[in-house]
């Protein structure tokens, strides 16, 4: 793999997070390709779930822009915080490693939740999303009469 275009992978994922980090859903869907595949690693039957419906398979850049709006409607504003650990880039591909943290807007709840994010970039775009994180710690935290879910 060329190392030029581990750079510029490496500084289109630098550019995401900080959109992210900023919140602006279409700013941060202008770095996904139209077409983009998007995948979250959840139980089928757990996708689209009213409490959670931002965790569902997307496919455009309206999609991804979506996404961010949907996230954002769930949570309590000003309550959050993601910890990037690493970030590996090879060619076009990188993953990126760390924690959600995140309070539930429903039941109040924080929550944390490690993650892995796969992307892939190609024309300076993200082709590929796809999330690996704690299911587990997100669903309990949204699900109504749950106990409360440790926050590392």
């Amino acid at each position: 793999m060329s190392a030029d275009r581990t750079a510029a992978t490496r500084a289109v994922v630098r550019e995401l997070l900080h959109r992210i980090g900023q919140g602006d859903p279409e700013r941060i869907a202008e770095l996904y390709a139209e077409g983009c595949d998007w995948r979250l690693d959840w139980p089928e039957e757990e996708h689209g779930r009213a409490d959670t419906p931002w965790i569902r398979h997307r496919a455009t850049r309206a999609d991804a822009a979506a996404h961010y709006r949907e996230l954002a409607a769930h949570h309590v504003p000003g309550q959050a915080g993601t910890s990037v650990e690493h970030v590996l880039a090879d060619g076009e591909d990188a993953v990126v490693l760390g924690v959600i943290r995140q309070t539930a807007a429903p039941t109040g709840r924080a929550y944390a939740a490690r993650f892995a994010l796969r992307l892939t970039v190609r024309g300076g775009l993200v082709v590929r999303h796809h999330v690996y994180e704690d299911s587990l710690a997100v669903a309990r935290a949204f699900a109504p009469g749950e106990r409360d879910v440790r926050v590392p």
